[in-house]
């Protein structure tokens, strides 16, 4: 790398304004990106990542609030002494997509849905390149096997519904290296993708920067995917750079208590954990000096293992019998095919009573299908799933109330809450829907005070609450009705690393209390150790591996489960 910087950043501060309040999202931030380096920038939700960004590439846009950037942006290929942000609207044209190149966090709200992926490539090109028709067609079809993308022909007349994540990030990529940027940023890139197709982007966005020798700004809240990616990182909180050093510095010896707490809180690799650090432990240590001991944290092979000789003596109380799951695929007219798609293909599984079962796979595995069948959602077509001996159709047709037993916690705690219903009213409905009506808001608060919230904002709406506390009163939801079997889908993909240790320590302890049944539905391995006593591996509706969660993670025996094990970014720090 050239010592002079390509891109320096000087005094950034962004504030937005509302009729109630001002907020300063980024406060004096200073940094320089060199030649041909990755610089990482990590931190969680609202640290200022994307703000900072959106502010170099001049697309922080007012949305109806005022907004307030100042500082200086200089790029010394193009303007020695020149503040990029002096420069007019229609100057910034030739700079983004030429000059600077980005890549955003979801690749299916960043393209036009009514317009084929080629001609959205093609459009990047044409603004700043010359050639014919044909001339910009090739490429396009150049980007596309550059980017990894098989069937160039078909891809370039497909629009972006007909693709899969990886696909679209990868025609995102394109248009971002299609002139060729000497900036590159990528804003979370890979948080929306499976983890095998996470590493595969990684893996592309690395050697595009290697053979084009691209400045990359490489934005994460997973220090994991920072590690794997970056030569220096700087650690942003509350809109300051609060930490940064040469990546392995950072990682090996970190200074600041907010640095060490998104460092330690992510499951581990390379041991088991009882339970996990969390944030607030690691800013209260630095208080008082007293440090956290981060061995206190770990489990034992001895208790491990006695737990699994505990479960083996618990009898079953969900027992999944070959069962086995289709859809008749239909045309763009809703018309029925002969064609089946097989999602569930004589699945047989057993969980004990008190015992988490993790199940592991890609989109599209056929996780989410058996968790629904499991809750009623869905019926099989083939086998049978019993729970306390019983078939569960016969359940949940005859009443209710028998169903109350079997809860589900979802994906995305934004879209799980009605948001004209209070959390006090979410939490209480299951109870009259299942004829428990008598104290229930009393039962409320004392949910809350369970999951580590405030009886007292029973009264506010989901919007007051953030991505975790919205988690949270979901779980508490769920726990209305009493349940003895909680299925728990992908409930922490959607949440930052810190408030991700949060929720699942809070299970291991309902866990617990409660004595409760799980199953647990991840694609994210390092979780599925933490939370698991048995795992499961499915993949293409079969399942191709079982096992105790140690075993599966030291030794896994099937080809796709190794291929698991070695894309989880990063290798751990506990």
């Amino acid at each position: 790398m050239n010592d002079s910087p390509l891109l320096s950043v000087r005094d950034l501060n962004v504030t937005f304004h509302t009729q109630k309040e001002s907020v300063n999202a980024v406060k004096n931030v200073s940094f320089d990106l060199g030649r041909n380096e990755v610089l990482g920038i990590v931190g969680e939700s609202g640290s200022g990542k994307s703000v900072t960004a959106l502010s170099i590439m001049n697309l922080i846009m007012p949305s109806g609030k005022k907004v307030d950037v100042s500082g200086s942006l200089h790029m010394v290929d193009l303007h020695d002494d020149i503040n990029l942000y002096t420069l007019k609207n229609k100057e910034w044209d030739g700079i983004r997509g030429k000059m600077l190149g980005m890549v955003f966090q979801e690749p299916s709200m960043s393209l036009n849905p009514s317009k084929q992926v080629g001609d959205q490539v093609a459009e990047a090109i044409r603004i700043h390149q010359s050639g014919d028709k044909n001339q910009i067609k090739a490429k396009v079809l150049d980007l596309f096997n550059e980017t990894g993308l098989d069937d160039q022909e078909r891809i370039y007349t497909s629009y972006p519904h007909q693709l899969s994540g990886g696909q679209l990030q990868r025609i995102m990529i394109s248009i971002a290296i299609s002139n060729r940027p000497a900036v590159f940023i990528a804003d979370e890139p890979t948080t929306a993708l499976d983890v095998t197709i996470q590493k595969n982007i990684l893996n592309l966005i690395k050697s595009l920067q290697s053979k084009y020798n691209m400045s990359t700004l490489f934005i994460s809240h997973d220090l994991g995917v920072i590690r794997e990616v970056a030569h220096r990182v700087l650690v942003m909180k509350d809109g300051e750079i609060v930490e940064s050093g040469l990546v392995e510095d950072v990682f090996n010896h970190p200074v600041h208590p907010y640095t060490k707490g998104i460092l330690y809180c992510r499951p581990p690799v390379k041991r088991r954990c009882r339970r996990l650090p969390e944030l607030a432990g690691f800013l209260a240590s630095a208080e008082d000096k007293t440090g956290l001991k981060l061995e206190d944290y770990v489990e034992s092979t001895e208790t491990y293992e006695k737990r699994l000789q505990l479960l083996k003596q618990s009898p079953d109380i969900l027992n999944i019998k070959n069962v086995s799951r289709h859809y008749i695929k239909k045309d763009s007219f809703g018309l029925k095919k002969k064609e089946t798609f097989i999602v569930l293909d004589g699945v047989s599984l057993q969980v004990r009573k008190g015992e988490i079962l993790g199940l592991v796979g890609e989109s599209g595995s056929g996780k989410t299908t058996l968790a629904q069948c499991i809750a009623g959602l869905q019926q099989v077509d083939k086998g049978e799933i019993l729970f306390n001996g019983k078939r569960i159709e016969s359940l949940y047709h005859s009443t209710h109330i028998k169903t109350k037993e079997i809860q589900m916690i979802f994906q995305d705690p934004y879209s799980s809450l009605n948001p004209r219903m209070t959390v006090g009213e979410a939490i209480t409905e299951p109870m009259e829907h299942l004829e428990l009506k008598s104290e229930r808001w009393q039962k409320a608060a004392l949910l809350m005070e369970k999951v580590g919230l405030n009886p007292s904002q029973l009264k506010r709406y989901p919007h007051e609450f953030s991505g975790g506390q919205r988690q949270r009163i979901c779980i508490a939801r769920a726990l209305a009705a009493d349940p003895v079997f909680l299925i728990c889908d992908e409930c922490v993909s959607a949440l930052d690393v810190t408030t991700q240790a949060q929720i699942l320590n809070l299970l291991k302890k309902l866990r617990d209390e409660m004595n409760l049944s799980m199953l647990f539905i991840s694609h994210d391995l390092s979780v599925i150790r933490f939370m698991s006593d048995y795992v499961a591996v499915i993949k293409n509706g079969k399942i191709v591996e079982f096992n105790d969660s140690e075993k599966l993670f030291m030794q896994p025996s099937h080809a796709y489960s190794r291929l698991l094990v070695e894309s989880i970014p990063g290798s751990g720090n506990l």
